[in-house]
């Protein structure tokens, strides 16, 4: 396991490094010179080459890029454009709010369609019911199911709040009223797609000659579920769960944008709209090193599980 664990390793940290320079040298031959922009339209030619000078943005994109990367490996991603704060200040209140929505929508998702789909008695009972609702989880986009729900939980209802955000320490009821909507916005999407996953695979193993053997044996449906087909079924989802993060990223800013949560997503479309380079690119970084970390994460949990994958 540890050499397998190795391997992956060997394997990331060289993408983290091929990704995050594409994405320094993308965004700032984007946006051009920094110089103009933290001077203004106003600045003089001679005043944008003295800032050039000074912090070294006319060296090669190569040396920019290792003086950047030395900083954002210590947490020093500069400072912003737009409000002259440190980069890592502004980041540090959001990246918790995002992780938070993030790591109950994936739960909720994985919990309730694995279980969904395991339980006899749920599919019997409720599997076409689950099945629409995995369709439309799939197929509506994150903004329109956000603005259902305002409409109908808190504008017509009353039950909820519209937008906003409520840290733990301000109370944990107020906390869970302002998740619990973008939560279910998010959540929806991973609930059909993990379901549609789970659920293939779960009709696969089942027809196996193990599965047939131990349900003879006079197993009820219940254990040849949970002992026997699940262990098994389940392995496709905890892949698919690495594979998807980068639509999460997508997802969270949508839904961090609608419910006016002030998260990683939320802070991004901001910085965009503002051209703060230095806010948008160690976003995206943190992102893009999440979505590889997390994708390793995946690949060790399904290693242990499955012994001939190491092989």
């Amino acid at each position: 396991m540890i050499g397998f664990a190795l391997r992956r390793l060997a394997w990331v940290l060289p993408n983290i490094v091929i990704l995050t320079f594409l994405l320094f040298a993308t965004t700032s031959g984007w946006l051009g010179s920094p110089a103009a922009m933290m001077l203004g339209t106003d600045a003089s030619p001679a005043a944008i080459a003295e800032l050039n000078a000074r912090f070294g943005f006319d060296d090669p994109i190569v040396v920019q890029y290792l003086r950047w990367a030395g900083g954002a490996l210590t947490g020093e991603f500069g400072r912003s454009y737009s409000t002259q704060q440190p980069v890592a200040a502004m980041i540090a209140p959001a990246f918790p709010v995002t992780i938070e929505l993030a790591f109950w929508a994936i739960l909720l998702a994985v919990v309730t369609s694995v279980g969904l789909n395991s339980l006899v008695v749920a599919r019997r009972l409720i599997g076409a019911v689950s099945t629409g609702f995995s369709i439309i989880g799939v197929t509506i986009p994150n903004f329109m199911l956000g603005a259902t729900l305002i409409t109908i939980f808190s504008v017509w209802l009353g039950w909820l709040p519209t937008t906003g955000w409520v840290p733990w320490e301000d109370g944990a009821g107020l906390h869970l009223k302002h998740l619990i909507q973008p939560v279910v916005t998010l959540f929806a999407f991973y609930f059909g797609s993990f379901s549609m996953v789970y659920r293939a695979e779960y009709r696969a193993v089942e027809r196996q000659l193990f599965v047939r053997v131990a349900a003879a044996k006079g197993l009820s449906d219940s254990a040849v579920s949970f002992r026997h087909v699940l262990p098994s079924a389940v392995l496709p989802v905890i892949t698919y769960v690495g594979l998807t993060l980068g639509q999460l990223v997508g997802g969270a800013v949508v839904t961090e944008t609608v419910f006016s949560i002030p998260g990683l997503g939320r802070l991004f479309v901001t910085a965009i709209g503002s051209y703060d380079y230095p806010v948008m690119l160690a976003v995206g970084s943190i992102i893009l090193v999440g979505v590889m970390v997390t994708n390793l994460l995946a690949d060790l949990a399904l290693a242990a599980m499955n012994p001939q994958i190491r092989l």
